[in-house]
């Protein structure tokens, strides 16, 4: 039973919610910024953003304004560690009701909703593209007509294929949450009891090794709960210094977190009768100039990681924070992207002067792919940088589909030169692989840091968050402060050095499922983790002080 309580109990929660409760210590402080890291002087595999900083600074190098797109949930964009490095569109006249730059979009001062139904209403609960494929294709194949269903099959064999990928993939997400949500009573009955009982033995103490030592220890029963409260410091390390009042609070948040979750998924993600859109068309100048949208949290986050302003005493500093202009286009909410917003925010960002579009969204489905394709091609073709976010479900993306992305579904040659997808690393390079993170040969490009990543949320807050969503930002902001001291460079030559410049590992990781082990530099085309300051030194090196490359330089 204490396996089973303590296995349920890390299972359940994460160091997440409890992070802004401790106080903000050295510790804490070094935890923040683990990302800016300088690999060369640390071991850490971080991006070395003061480093790349100082080394600029010390070369009189002077900055130019980098416009980068955040295709996500939205941004607050008043956020203090924020506003000042939000994307003003300089041909607008804000709310005068006026398309003044004709540009299709009506008072697009910083950027544009496309999560809207046709009357320019957004919506945040979404299906996903499973649940849309299924009803896509149900009447064709799964009809009462059994002869016709046939003939569909036969007719169309790859749509026939991906409908019954898509099935076995909605009814196993169905029926897990419809589990989850049953068993989210029973397993919370379960924790709040073993964490009560720990209450009873050792009071309001903080929890420390300090602490839990002082505590009785003379039967067998006080030394299991010693060893109960040890373990709960050790596997979850967000729950150190906090008391037992403090942990069951929020863990009482968690569970209704857990369990809201799971009624969301059963009444819109995977409700096959939830369709928010009400008629969409697909349309140019479709959508809302509110660019927060109903919940910002994951595009505030991205955002903050980008580009939140540097040293101003507040929250983080983002990595190319004072060099960019933050454009929020918003074009997910809660549910997979639809294909046609995800088509439409590519090209509104590229034709208001986004250089980089940073892309934190995935999905296993996407029955309009060629919208998506042209898109991507025609950023490419504008000479604009897009980083990807690799996804989360531990998978080789060379077998797998994630969507969008740069190859046709079975092909291993990339159709974009400007595409880069991005996994996420950790702090610790013997372990340097983040668990849950998408990996691939050919079709990951490099890595970047991704776990344990404080940001940027709403209301003027800050958050722990991890996920191939925070290392993708963290991969575009080191591009955007490359090219903003480097702006004569192509868009390729930027991709090169980013490329030529990352720290290749060689520890062993396991991926997959079945835990696999192998070589970290055989999990992505680079075979490392991205690295600002070798780069800034190699732009230097290569192409001289005005970023332009020279006879006398290689």
């Amino acid at each position: 039973m204490k396996k089973l309580i303590l296995s349920l109990f890390v299972l359940s929660f994460g160091f997440n919610a409890f992070a802004q409760t401790k106080e903000v210590d050295q510790e804490e402080l070094e935890k923040r910024n683990w990302f800016h890291s300088d690999f060369e002087k640390t071991g850490i595999y971080g991006v070395g953003t003061d480093s790349a900083l100082e080394f600029l600074k010390s070369k009189k190098m002077k900055p130019t304004t980098i416009v980068v797109g955040v295709l996500d949930s939205g941004i607050q964009i008043d956020h203090e560690d924020l506003k000042n490095e939000i994307w003003v569109n300089p041909k607008e006249v804000a709310n005068n009701n006026r398309d003044d730059d004709n540009n299709g979009y009506i008072d697009d001062t910083h950027g544009w909703d496309f999560v809207t139904d046709n009357e320019g209403n957004a919506y945040n609960k979404d299906t996903y593209e499973a649940t849309r494929v299924v009803v896509m294709y149900e009447d064709l194949f799964d009809s009462d007509d059994k002869a016709k269903n046939m003939e569909n099959m036969r007719k169309m064999p790859d749509k026939y294929q991906t409908y019954l990928r898509a099935k076995k993939e909605w009814a196993t997400k169905y029926y897990s949450a419809k589990a989850r949500l049953e068993s989210s009573s029973n397993e919370a009955a379960k924790i709040f009891a073993f964490l009560n009982d720990l209450q009873n033995f050792a009071g309001d103490i903080q929890l420390t090794q300090e602490n839990i030592a002082k505590l009785p220890n003379n039967t067998e029963s006080d030394k299991e709960n010693i060893d109960r409260l040890t373990f709960l410091i050790e596997a979850n390390e967000g729950f150190h210094g906090l008391t037992l009042k403090e942990i069951i609070t929020e863990a009482e948040k968690d569970f209704e977190g857990i369990e809201k979750r799971a009624k969301d998924d059963l009444l819109y993600a995977f409700n096959k009768d939830f369709d928010p859109t009400n008629g969409k068309l697909n349309v140019k100048g479709y959508g809302s100039n509110e660019v927060e949208g109903p919940d910002a949290f994951h595009g505030t986050h991205v955002a903050g990681l980008i580009g939140a302003t540097r040293d101003n005493d507040l929250g983080i500093n983002g990595v190319a924070g004072g060099h960019v202009k933050l454009m929020s286009v918003r074009m997910v909410g809660d549910g997979d992207e639809r294909d046609e917003d995800v088509a439409n925010a590519i090209r509104y960002a590229v034709d208001n002067g986004a250089k980089i579009l940073n892309m934190s969204f995935g999905k296993p489905f996407s029955p309009n792919k060629e919208l998506v394709r042209e898109a991507i091609r025609y950023a490419d073709s504008k000479g604009v940088l897009m980083f990807h976010a690799a996804g989360n479900d531990n998978k080789d993306l060379d077998w797998n589909y994630n969507y969008p992305s740069n190859y046709e579904d079975d092909s291993m040659i990339s159709f974009a030169e400007n595409w880069i997808t991005v996994g996420a690393s950790t702090r610790y390079p013997e372990n340097l692989k983040a668990s849950f993170s998408n990996f691939g040969e050919i079709k990951v490009d490099l890595f970047a840091p991704g776990t344990e990543m404080y940001s940027t949320i709403q209301n003027n807050s800050y958050r722990y968050a991890q996920g191939t969503s925070m290392a993708s930002p963290v991969a575009a902001g080191c591009a955007a402060l490359l090219w903003s001291y480097f702006p004569h460079l192509t868009s390729q030559e930027v991709k090169e050095i980013l490329f030529e410049t990352v720290n290749v590992s060689h520890e062993i990781v396991k991926v997959g499922s079945e835990g696999e082990p192998r070589k970290f530099s055989d999990i992505s085309a680079t075979g490392g983790v991205i690295d600002v300051n070798k780069a800034v030194r190699l732009a230097y090196d290569r192409y001289g002080k005005k970023g332009k490359r020279s006879k006398n330089r290689r």
